[in-house]
């Protein structure tokens, strides 16, 4: 049963349930990874909406240094989820089953990569404290992609400004006292429950998350990217092993033909 529900959640035939299950289980690892990120390099990675105004504020100190650090930062999520793209449509032109999987088994050699450079901080900080921000930043825009993508770009994972202004609009319709029912249906005000529920799952798994990141990153160190790197992999690993029997079974049937 886990191993079919892991299947399920990146496989490429795509339903409205199985987009939640994976934005639900990103939004566990992104919490995760911002949170234990922070512990780890002082640096919240995520959302980009901090790092672009701490560009201005210090382009107007003057401090053109940490202007271009942020900057970087910003290039880094970018990059990350112009990967992700082309990952998915290089693998639908070929309609790969692993489709989503390439960018999600990516982001889990990135995360073990993060831990190893993250180990080796004390000795050379001013080398690899740098690359580890920016590192993170690319995984960040990496998965965020991967769910905006998937989603036609109804759940986002990584950020949880969006989320939770419309978790707000959705409890503010919710709460709204309609007079009579006997009024025109065009003027009722009605909740979208199905919305409300998905919002407020995706907020709940974040804050979980960064609660288990935290705690892990504070407890074990960098070790902590091991086990949410197994977890992408697990995911990731069904749908890329069908399209690499498939590459195989193809190789074959083209080295028969040749005989």
């Amino acid at each position: 049963m886990p191993a079919e529900f892991l299947h399920g959640l990146t496989r490429r035939t795509r339903t409205r349930r199985s987009n939640r299950q994976l934005g639900a289980v990103l939004a566990f690892v992104a919490g995760a990874i911002n949170a234990g990120g922070f512990l780890a390099v002082q640096r919240y990675t995520s959302h980009m909406t901090g790092v672009v105004s701490g560009i201005a504020d210090d382009i107007v100190l003057g401090q053109f240094a940490l202007a271009m650090a942020g900057v970087s930062a910003l290039l880094a999520f970018v990059t990350g989820a112009a990967v992700t793209a082309v990952l998915i449509n290089w693998a639908r032109r070929r309609a790969l089953q692993g489709e989503f999987a390439l960018s999600l088994m990516l982001e889990a050699v990135l995360l073990l990569v993060f831990g190893l450079l993250g180990a080796n901080l004390e000795l050379f900080v001013d080398v690899f404290l740098p690359s580890t921000v920016l590192l993170l930043c690319f995984i960040m825009g990496l998965q965020n992609a991967i769910v905006t993508k998937i989603s036609q770009a109804e759940i986002r994972t990584t950020h949880m400004t969006g989320v939770i202004t419309d978790l707000g609009l959705e409890l503010g319709r919710l709460l709204y006292w309609n007079r009579s029912r006997a009024g025109n249906d065009r003027h009722r005000v009605l909740a979208n429950r199905d919305k409300l529920g998905i919002h407020a799952t995706i907020l709940g798994l974040f804050f979980v998350g960064g609660i288990a990141g935290a705690l892990a990153f504070k407890h074990v160190g960098f070790s902590a990217t091991v086990p949410i790197a197994a977890l992408l992999m697990a995911m990731a690993a069904p749908p890329l092993w069908v399209d690499l029997r498939a590459h195989r079974l193809g190789r074959s049937s083209e080295e028969d033909d040749v005989r």
